[in-house]
């Protein structure tokens, strides 16, 4: 089974200079879990999740180092705590939203698209053409679609 085979074309989009309150808003009415963001030729800057908007509000991590005389060695590499400060300060969608770092495209194997869902903990997934403007996407419930219609044939 291909990507295309079950992809969402329809897809509802935002752009990078949405506000982050208009995000969770358009999430929380539509029962989305996530939105991608696209420039205004579709091509994909990332994507926007639930929990994106979620880690916002929690209390950050901090790396844990171990201070001798002047030096600071860090036991744990601070790029986790980096990444939750960007999005605690976060105002628009293009300064919270998750990087996507792989691309999917309509005629790969279903089962590339169903990894990079597991590895990248996006969703939506958006699929792209060759010039990375966005096709589709898929969600989990897509692909539990596919596994409950399986399940019932048996």
């Amino acid at each position: 089974m291909l990507v295309r085979d079950i992809m969402v074309t329809e897809v509802v989009t935002v752009p990078p200079s949405m506000t982050v309150g208009a995000v969770a808003r358009l999430l929380r009415d539509r029962d989305f879990s996530g939105v991608p963001v696209v420039d205004e030729e579709g091509h994909v800057l990332g994507v926007v999740t639930e929990y994106d908007l979620v880690m916002r509000h929690a209390r950050p991590h901090y790396p844990h180092y171990v201070q001798i005389m002047d030096a600071r060695i860090y036991l744990e590499s601070p790029r986790f705590y980096h990444e939750e400060l960007r999005r605690i300060l976060a105002v628009t969608a293009e300064q919270i939203m998750s990087h996507v770092p792989v691309r999917i495209h309509p005629d790969q194997d279903l089962q590339d698209a169903i990894t990079a869902l597991v590895e990248t903990r996006l969703n939506p997934l958006p699929i792209v053409d060759e010039e990375n403007r966005l096709v589709g996407i898929i969600t989990l419930h897509d692909v539990l679609q596919i596994i409950a219609e399986e399940e019932e044939s048996e």
